[in-house]
């Protein structure tokens, strides 16, 4: 796993970041702003993340992934896939903002049942805000949020905010591990 890690670190690091002046959905303002999706999309860095993933979530019972549409959608996806191959199967669901108006007017998506041990997952956590609304809402159904794992935790309020939940919080990166390639490209 060490290996398949950094070389997701190295895929993030390429691809997802942006320097300039951002405006987070938390809504604070930072210099930089970490695009997972330009990973997670990718062929190469969506099997990096299902496996790096699933592997941070070995020796738990789960039977489906997601979190909050659209950051959480590719990376739910691909540990779907990648569960499937290894003989692990865990299946996906999306989380919307809100329940549809028409149809079924779900709010989860996909094929999750009450009762179902789920992991929450996202891309980057900041203010835990996505987390705990796809928590709620897979828990609305009746399923029980067993982890949460997010590829980078800023190591912000929504770390304390997930733990104070009591959810299970396995970040794959924190920031302190991109720390040195930000200060790189600040100038520092």
């Amino acid at each position: 796993m060490a290996d398949l890690r950094q070389q997701l670190l190295e895929e993030i690091q390429q691809r997802a970041f942006h320097f300039g002046t951002y405006v987070l959905s938390s809504g604070v303002t930072r210099d930089y702003y970490i695009d997972c999706r330009l990973v997670t999309l990718s062929a190469r860095g969506a099997w990096l993340t299902g496996n790096v993933v699933l592997d941070t979530l070995a020796g738990l019972e789960i039977d489906a992934v997601g979190g909050l549409t659209l950051a959480a959608d590719p990376i739910a996806a691909a540990v779907a896939v990648v569960s499937h191959d290894r003989s692990r199967p865990m299946n996906a669901f999306i989380v919307r903002k809100e329940a549809k108006g028409h149809g079924l007017q779900r709010q989860v998506e996909g094929p999750i049942r009450a009762g179902d041990r789920v992991a929450i997952v996202d891309d980057v956590l900041t203010s835990g805000r996505s987390v705990l609304q796809a928590a709620e809402a897979v828990e609305s159904v009746g399923a029980t949020v067993v982890a949460v794992s997010v590829l980078i935790d800023r190591c912000e309020e929504g770390s304390s905010r997930v733990r104070e939940r009591g959810y299970d919080l396995r970040p794959i990166f924190t920031i302190e591990d991109v720390q040195a390639f930000i200060d790189a490209h600040r100038g520092k």
